[in-house]
């Protein structure tokens, strides 16, 4: 082989056009939502556990912080004004959250005003998502009805192409 031959490199091949809309990942999940394989199963499993896990640990954190301020003595106004309002906003962002699986949020809502309820209320959300991965990847619903219509959507302009309009023949006039 001369030494023109072994420089020169084959070039790399020109990326494939995209097949129709590509699925949206999912947290812990990827796009083994779409089809249930590698180890979907196993990963709804492990997301159950994980945030059942941390939910329990997020309750036990609460509940160090309360027995702190029972050992501070400030008074059983402030101790059970404080337990009432992580149980609201454990509520609203449990509610919050299990909406947020189902559809998304409009871009005028209030979500970005209720951040800081819903990380007070985490426990709320963690328990939504430990609940929603009994049945589903949480958000799997959304995605999957999203991903289809938009496959549909690009199956049906493919479908309506009839080629090169420039190849075509004129038309004759009768």
């Amino acid at each position: 082989m001369s030494d023109d031959q072994r420089d020169q490199t084959p070039a790399a091949p020109a990326p494939a056009a995209p097949a129709g809309p590509e699925p949206e990942p999912i947290r812990f999940f990827g796009t083994t939502w779409v089809e249930h394989d590698g180890g979907y199963a196993l990963r709804r499993v492990g997301a159950a556990l994980g945030h059942l896990a941390a939910a329990v640990a997020g309750a036990y954190l609460l509940q160090f912080a309360y027995e702190g301020m029972e050992i501070g003595d400030v008074g059983p106004f402030l101790s059970i004004s404080v337990v009432v309002l992580f149980a609201i906003a454990s509520s609203i962002a449990f509610a919050k959250t299990w909406e947020s699986f189902t559809r998304r949020p409009r871009p005028s809502s209030d979500e970005a005003a209720l951040k800081g309820l819903k990380a007070i209320g985490f426990i709320g959300s963690l328990i939504a998502y430990f609940l929603r991965c009994f049945t589903e990847a949480p958000g799997e619903g959304l995605r999957r009805a999203e991903y289809e219509r938009a496959s549909a959507e690009f199956a049906r302009r493919r479908s309506t192409r009839t080629g090169n309009p420039a190849a075509r023949r004129p038309k004759r006039k009768k």
